[in-house]
């Protein structure tokens, strides 16, 4: 009886662990790979001469790199404000009961289920000059009309942002219509019956209320955005020139085209710390909450 309840213990572990080894090797493995790596003189193949940290003073020399930061900047905030913004009206306007919810929310939802890469092709042919908005305008008689951003190397960050902003709002709603409907009732009815306007309700006692959800999308939307990269190929490849370059597409050009891996390498470990720094202080809230809920309870 023993032996068979050791094994009923076990046994669940040795099921899990090729996947756990697995993941330990492949994410965390080349992790601390990737980190050797932008401390040494790789170029075309991994090298184990080492150069400190000659590749980040490079790095922060490179005049990409500096644009890609820029565009990170433009990109996220213009990326993250319009999507809570849109995703948050969305989920207002879903909440008030309306008729055909059922079919009008899978259509907020369906740019979610494409791929960055479909997203990306098809605004290209929306804007592209030739194809896209302005022949189809022109052509009703606006012979003056002109839509030419994703030429133009100020406009053209603008481009990508309106593609994410497209794709990921109904992700977003999705989140803060489970958070509006997780609201307790009663207490929307008892400011109701004081007489609280809509608007004022929403104020002071919903949105308040749904600062979790604004936590959970903001670090969701900030780590989608840092680590873009299938969205700025296939709509720019990161022109004209290196306008719409972002750091995850300077990291595969320096690794792999330009033969310049420890540089890619810095750049890759600059983004997981920036990473880092989102998530972290994320996960210490949400544990340190946990365990005040369990300390309450215990009490």
């Amino acid at each position: 009886m023993m032996t068979l309840k050791w094994w009923q213990d076990q046994l669940p572990k040795l099921v899990l662990s090729p996947s756990f080894f697995l993941i330990m090797l492949f994410v965390y493995g080349f992790i601390i790979y990737t980190g050797y790596l932008s401390f040494t003189d790789s170029r075309m193949f991994p090298s184990n001469e080492l150069v400190g940290f000659s590749n980040y003073d490079k790095l922060f020399q490179i005049r990409t790199w500096k644009t890609a930061l820029v565009n990170l900047g433009l990109f996220g905030g213009f990326y993250i404000v319009l999507c809570l913004i849109i995703g948050l009206s969305l989920a207002i306007f879903l909440d008030q009961k309306i008729r055909g919810e059922g079919i009008i929310r899978p259509i907020f939802l369906y740019p979610m289920a494409l791929s960055f890469i479909v997203t990306g092709t098809a605004w290209k042919w929306i804007m592209d000059p030739g194809i896209g908005i302005e022949p189809i305008v022109q052509s009703w008689g606006f012979e003056s009309f002109e839509f030419r951003w994703i030429k133009d190397r100020t406009m053209a960050i603008y481009c990508v942002v309106i593609a994410g902003v497209w794709q990921t709002s109904g992700f977003v709603m999705a989140m803060f219509l489970a958070g509006l409907r997780g609201i307790d009732s009663d207490i929307i009815k008892a400011s109701k019956l004081d007489g609280a306007p809509a608007i004022r309700l929403y104020q002071r006692i919903i949105i308040p209320m749904l600062r979790p959800i604004f936590l959970s999308a903001f670090v969701v939307l900030a780590h989608m955005a840092i680590k873009s990269y299938d969205l700025v190929i296939a709509l720019t490849n990161g022109g004209p020139g290196n306008a719409t370059a972002l750091p995850a597409t300077f990291m595969y050009s320096y690794t792999f085209t330009r033969n310049q891996m420890g540089i890619g390498a810095s750049s890759a470990v600059i983004m997981l710390m920036t990473i880092a720094a989102i998530i972290v202080p994320y996960l210490y809230s949400e544990l340190r909450q946990g365990g005040k809920k369990n300390d309450q309870k215990s009490r």
